[in-house]
């Protein structure tokens, strides 16, 4: 990988330049009154292309399908609003990241303090990993899950692992002077993407369900099980249907028609459990009910302590009062 590059400018065509060379064909829309202040730093390989980005403005991203890759959106501070297809969500620094498939379009909505990691990966590079690793060959696009949790262990260590390779690129006489050890470490990112992002591959790689046989709701009972071990990952409902292999609409019905209820609201009763769960059980020394929800899922207070009272009759600070 070469050396880091760095560049800097207030010009929003050559911001929108440099980032069309370095990741992909875009339209920079300014929405701010503040100019925009690209500050961005990168390092390239044949595999991936690792990025220290920031906007230092109000600025809107959109992007045809790449294509050629895949990127992956990791918020260090600040929030971005995605959308991609027909999903739309929101991505925060310490809460959520996203994965942005090859063969879609996409728009990016960045907060003006937002920095992140943005790693852009070759398709050939992501779809021969993947190929090694379940010992079959990749036929289609992967179809990443547009976001995923980053409190999660596995979420985790993918961070420290972007953050390291960063590092040691950046470091004189690091890891990116020495080929070999460089290009293991970039295959250990690439699989620990393909492991932790859900997509509709996950199956073969133990991180999912089996194709469907065209019966959604035979696919149901299992994605509940699903659900109650993964509660504290994401489960968007457009993760859910690409791990049962069905369409949103289909999952919506199958859902309803099986449990009565939608699959967010099913989720967000299997995260409320945990919870109550937690609390009940007493606070760790040190903890909060904040840290508790956030572990779950929850990162507005006020939002969540109305849903925990409409479950559970009682406020979380209550729960934790009567013990």
């Amino acid at each position: 990988m070469a050396p880091v590059l760095a560049v800097e400018t207030q010009d929003l065509d050559e911001a929108q330049q440099y980032i069309h060379d370095v990741f992909t064909p875009h339209r920079l829309v300014f929405r701010g009154r503040a100019e925009v202040d690209l500050h961005l730093r990168y390092a390239e390989s044949p595999r991936l292309t690792l990025g220290h980005l920031q906007y230092g403005a109000d600025v809107k991203v959109d992007v045809p399908p790449p294509e050629s890759c895949y990127h992956l959106a990791l918020p260090l501070r600040g929030a971005a609003n995605i959308g991609q297809g027909d999903e739309l969500i929101g991505i925060e620094a310490g809460a959520y990241a996203a994965m942005l498939s090859a063969d879609r379009p996409l728009s990016v909505h960045w907060s003006p303090d937002a920095v992140q990691y943005i790693v852009k990966v070759s398709r050939e590079s992501l779809e021969s990993q993947l190929a090694r690793l379940t010992g079959r060959p990749v036929a289609r696009p992967i179809r990443f899950g547009l976001r995923f949790a980053l409190n999660t262990a596995a979420a985790q260590a993918l961070l420290s692992s972007v953050d390291f390779l960063w590092r040691e690129l950046d470091r004189p006489g690091g890891i990116g002077a020495v080929p070999m050890a460089r290009e293991h470490l970039e295959r250990a990112v690439l699989t620990q993407l393909l492991t932790v992002v859900p997509h509709d591959h996950s199956y073969l790689l133990g991180g999912g369900l089996p194709p469907g046989d065209g019966d959604p709701a035979g696919r149901i009972p299992r994605l509940i099980d699903y659900i109650d071990a993964h509660a504290d990952e994401d489960l968007s409902t457009g993760h859910l249907a690409q791990l049962a292999g069905i369409s949103e609409r289909a999952l919506q019905l199958a859902f309803r028609k099986a449990v009565g209820t939608t699959p967010a609201t099913y989720v967000r009763a299997v995260r409320l459990d945990r919870v109550h769960d937690e609390l009940s059980a007493g606070l760790r020394p040190g903890a909060t009910i904040t840290d508790v929800a956030m572990r779950w899922g929850f990162f507005h207070p006020s939002r969540f302590a109305q849903q925990y009272r409409e479950r559970f009759g009682v406020l979380p600070s209550q729960t934790v009062e009567s013990l």
